[in-house]
């Protein structure tokens, strides 16, 4: 990391997410790229990285945005206001119609879901896709992430699929891939082609969804045009894939500083920040984030235990070790924090939310968005 970023990032009040404007245009160079060679039009996932204030940057670069509901629905049309797909595994009835009004693509999850809404969608001009189950997973050890797992509610299989009136369906979406490369796109593909090859004649377009790892340094872009390649000759369809994470990777820190060290069988740091509240994908998936000029526990001369101020037992970072030792006041940069951080923090324990903040590319530090007491408590009642 070049000194003045270290500096700036190290002077930094905390907790903060602070994203990287630099390397957020370099990932969206790779984005814009892909679209130009393929031809197949990217959508920003709203679920991975929702940072508004970010929209007309990346609005530069790629076609839209893809949405999980009403809100993100309303947001991609309001502050990126290009393309825009929702899928839902169900929609409710009293926000459809302001929901239609915002998305161009509706994916419906399901027949009843196509029966209920289908000529409300058809009136409207609107174009509707169903999402489809190739059962076909290519997920090892997390099936919190496998939309193919056993008994998923997420996607038609094709045993469904068969009994479906397809009247008014232009195209097919399906997501089954979480952070993985075109390897496992083309096996999922081939299985596609296979179950439901003789349906995607009759459609106009074909949602690859999300989890491609375009921006990751050994991502095989060539099998990815390839694939697309494929669809778009074969039966002559309109491409489009929605990444997430691929817009913000390795494009954020979270800024933290330890707040005391306690000991128990080993050093404990307690931050001002939290895994539970702050970085949720530690527990959930669980991983152990990166850290800038860290090591694994026992790799350099001084190991701690990271955990938080909160009251949960199992709110704990890691363990990590460091050159020097940690004194209390010392800041940590935690790394790859702009993805799944900002969108799925809480205040559990009444833990402030970080500051969001944007490292211009001049090196200016900007914070955009600071939260107070009343961000808690206005979530309540």
């Amino acid at each position: 990391m070049e000194k003045k970023i270290l500096d700036i990032l190290k002077s930094a009040p905390t907790p903060a997410y602070v994203i990287d404007e630099k390397k957020i245009r370099e990932n969206l160079s790779i984005l814009k790229s892909v679209e130009e060679k393929s031809g197949a039009k990217i959508l920003l996932a709203q679920k991975a990285f929702s940072a508004f204030s970010l929209y007309p940057t990346i609005a530069e670069y790629v076609s839209g945005t893809a949405c999980s509901g009403l809100y993100e629905a309303k947001l991609g049309f309001e502050n990126m206001g290009k393309e825009n797909h929702v899928f839902s595994a169900a929609y409710r009835e009293d926000e459809m119609d302001e929901i239609i009004s915002y998305c161009g693509h509706i994916i419906l999850n399901s027949k009843n879901q196509l029966y209920k809404y289908r000529d409300k969608i058809l009136s409207a001009g609107k174009k509707i896709g169903l999402r489809i189950n190739p059962e076909c997973s290519t997920q090892e050890g997390h099936e919190i992430y496998d939309p193919c797992s056993p008994k998923s509610r997420l996607g038609i299989t094709l045993k469904n699929f068969a009994e479906i009136d397809l009247t008014g369906v232009s195209g097919i979406h399906f997501h089954t891939l979480c952070e993985q490369n075109s390897d496992d796109l083309e096996k999922t593909l081939s299985a596609i082609e296979e179950k439901f090859g003789k349906y995607l004649y009759d459609m106009e377009w074909i949602n690859f969804g999300g989890g491609h790892h375009i921006t990751r340094d050994d991502y095989d872009i060539e099998k990815l045009l390839l694939c697309i390649k494929r669809v778009k000759e074969k039966y002559n369809l309109e491409v489009f894939i929605e990444p997430g994470e691929a817009f913000a990777l390795n494009a954020g820190y979270l800024v933290t500083t330890v707040l005391d060290i306690t000991e128990n069988d080993m050093p404990i740091a307690i931050l001002d920040t939290s895994a539970a509240c702050h970085m949720p994908d530690v527990l959930e998936m669980p991983y152990r984030p990166p850290l800038y000029m860290s090591g694994e526990n026992g790799e350099k001369k001084y190991s701690y235990r990271l955990g938080s101020q909160t009251c949960l037992a199992g709110d704990v970072i890691g363990e990590y070790s460091f050159d020097e030792p940690l004194n209390i006041g010392d800041k940590l940069i935690f790394m790859d924090m702009a993805i799944y951080s900002m969108v799925k923090n809480n205040t559990f324990n009444g833990m402030p939310l970080p500051d969001i903040a944007i490292l211009r590319e001049n090196g200016e530090y900007e914070i955009i968005k600071r939260f107070s007491y009343n961000d808690f408590k206005e979530r309540l009642s």
